[in-house]
């Protein structure tokens, strides 16, 4: 069985190994794709060196099929087409007795803190697996926990139909907040600053502005009749669109903070406090965020084709984490089987 690893040092290479047998309540899966996200990146880069085991198989976007069932597992058969929702939580803390076991205290999130999906067989928890519909490709169902953490992020928003809505940063999680949004019913427009981005977002039918170009506060007030949005995303990451975001907002609006911030960021709390604004963080997800991201993957609200730049075979798996940092592609998926006939 071949793996990608991270060994530290900003280094991955993929190892051979023997598939283990699941145990009891575990099944194990075939592998087809799996995505590179933000979050994989900071591994590669040392940022979580503190938290991941080396050397650590990451990765948890994925898509594949079930292989083998371990005892006492029931309502999967071997070939059912699944993904995972890589989380798991010990229901007993205070954050689960009060029913945000999807932030547990002590949250084991896979392919983080314990083995993830870039393997060609990937044993996990059966209570992780979600089902697939029928005539939804496994290329697109890679793409199942990006757009849950979407879903997630517009659930956290309270986004209502009519709403004006920013989305600060057009990358795979910006986009698929954006298309949520207007699945609901929102108007939205998109900063961005990569020109490729953003002639891939006004493709998909949205407006998507170089921050750099316009007075972003001055285009919010003309689009909103000098109200402001109701709600604004910050996606980027950047120390500068936080700081600039609260700008953006409505009185009694919404900022919904969901990229990954390695370190605090300076924020203007005289304008939360001025205009009564809510800052609310996005971390993850629930179940219920997963099956609807699913279903909104089965019936083609979202855009996978376009959103999917490139699949990588696994033996290149180096060559996935550069064209995802490089900020060239939307989203690359590492195509997992098949690897061992191009191995090198």
């Amino acid at each position: 069985m071949l793996s990608g690893v991270y060994t530290g040092d900003e280094r991955l290479t993929v190892v051979d190994s023997e598939p283990e047998t699941p145990g009891a309540g575990c099944v194990r899966v075939r592998v087809a794709y799996v995505g590179i996200c933000g979050t994989d990146l900071h591994i590669l880069h040392g940022a979580m060196d503190a938290r991941v085991t080396m050397p650590a198989v990451i990765g948890h976007e994925m898509s594949g099929v079930v292989d083998a069932i371990g005892e006492g597992v029931t309502g999967w058969v071997v070939g059912d087409p699944v993904t995972v929702m890589p989380l798991q939580w010990d229901g007993t803390c205070p954050a689960c007795r009060a029913g945000n076991n999807h932030v547990c205290q002590q949250l084991n999130f896979i392919g983080i803190d314990t083995p993830g999906a870039l393997q060609e067989f990937w044993n996990v928890p059966a209570e992780t697996l979600l089902a697939l519909p029928a005539g939804v490709s496994l290329q697109a169902a890679a793409l199942a926990e990006p757009t849950a953490v979407a879903v997630h992020d517009v659930y956290r928003s309270n986004l209502e139909a009519g709403d004006h809505v920013v989305v600060i940063g057009g990358g795979p999680i910006g986009v698929l907040i954006a298309t949520v949004a207007r699945s609901r019913g929102a108007e939205i427009v998109v900063f961005e600053l990569d020109a490729r981005r953003r002639e891939l977002i006004e493709g998909l039918g949205f407006t998507a502005l170089d921050p750099r170009e316009v007075d972003q506060a001055a285009w919010v007030n003309s689009w909103t009749a000098e109200a402001g949005a109701d709600v604004v995303f910050e996606v980027s990451g950047a120390a500068a669109a936080v700081l600039a975001a609260t700008d953006l907002v409505r009185v009694d609006g919404t900022l919904v903070v969901v990229a990954i911030h390695p370190k605090p960021r300076e924020v203007n709390l005289q304008r939360v406090f001025w205009r009564e604004l809510r800052l609310v963080g996005a971390r993850v997800y629930r179940r219920e965020d997963f099956e609807v991201a699913i279903e909104m993957i089965a019936n083609g609200a979202i855009p996978t084709e376009a959103l999917i730049t490139r699949v990588v075979p696994l033996m290149d798996l180096q060559t996935a984490f550069a064209l995802t940092a490089s900020g060239a592609a939307m989203k690359v998926l590492v195509e997992v089987q098949g690897a061992r006939a191009g191995k090198r």
